[in-house]
């Protein structure tokens, strides 16, 4: 959301109850927070303000929007998913046509194993609680999902506001599963083991062959990126 860093240009980050009492807002020597888009920047949970104000409080001579992951998913809840939720929630539940889950390794036996270990008890749960039955295959020819487990599917979907859409998008996005982004919302499985779940394969051509920077760098901001979102749904549950 935001991209550019700018010359510090305040003194004090705090957050503050809205005059309405209807949220929290998060001032700038007393001046409230705009989003990126200029809209509103009102935050549900004071604990939410509280650590988007620490953010802004914590920046040095320059205001690096990089160190700033909580501002980040609360801006783009307000400024897009917000604006754009209906396009949100059919990307979402697109996943479940081609989530990371249902395709799997048809050789050797150990990462066949490992996979099923991993994924099989999500995709387990995903039925058993969700009523979302996704079929598995082995490559990555796609296979055709059950229409009405789709539906249900969006209709999980749905069901979150907009700052929690949020964080389900960037989990979905991020892990490609959006079955391992519905276990880490619904607090089955937590965010880092949301990313062991969706770096398995490539850790485990990592134990085969080696690593190399790029991948590294994928790695940790990838890992770097769930962390923060599982961070930011304790905020928003005021934890």
């Amino acid at each position: 959301m935001i991209t550019k860093s700018i010359n510090r240009f305040y003194k004090k980050a705090e957050a503050a109850v809205d005059d309405s009492g209807s949220g929290w807002r998060v001032h700038l020597d007393g001046r409230a927070v705009k989003s990126p888009a200029k809209a509103e920047f009102l935050l549900p949970s004071e604990v939410l303000a509280r650590e988007v104000a620490a953010e802004w409080d914590a920046q040095g001579e320059k205001v690096q929007p990089a160190t700033m992951p909580i501002m980040q998913l609360a801006a783009t809840a307000i400024d897009r998913v917000g604006p754009n939720r209906d396009a949100v929630i059919a990307e979402l539940t697109g996943y479940g046509r081609s989530d990371l889950l249902c395709y799997r390794a048809s050789f050797p036996e150990d990462l066949i194993e490992r996979q099923a270990k991993a994924w099989q008890p999500l995709l387990d749960w995903a039925k058993n609680d969700l009523g979302v039955t996704l079929a598995v295959t082995e490559g990555v020819m796609p296979i055709t999902q059950d229409d009405a487990s789709l539906l249900r599917l969006q209709e999980h979907v749905e069901s979150f506001d907009d700052y929690y859409l949020t964080a389900l998008h960037s989990l979905t996005t991020v892990s490609g599963s959006v079955i391992i982004g519905l276990a880490v919302m619904n607090r089955k499985i937590d965010a880092q083991r949301a990313f062991e779940c969706a770096m398995l394969d490539e850790e485990y051509a990592i134990e085969q062959w080696g690593e190399d920077a790029e991948a590294v760098a994928r790695r940790d901001r990838h890992k770097a990126e769930l962390l923060a979102t599982g961070r930011y749904l304790d905020l928003l549950a005021g934890v």
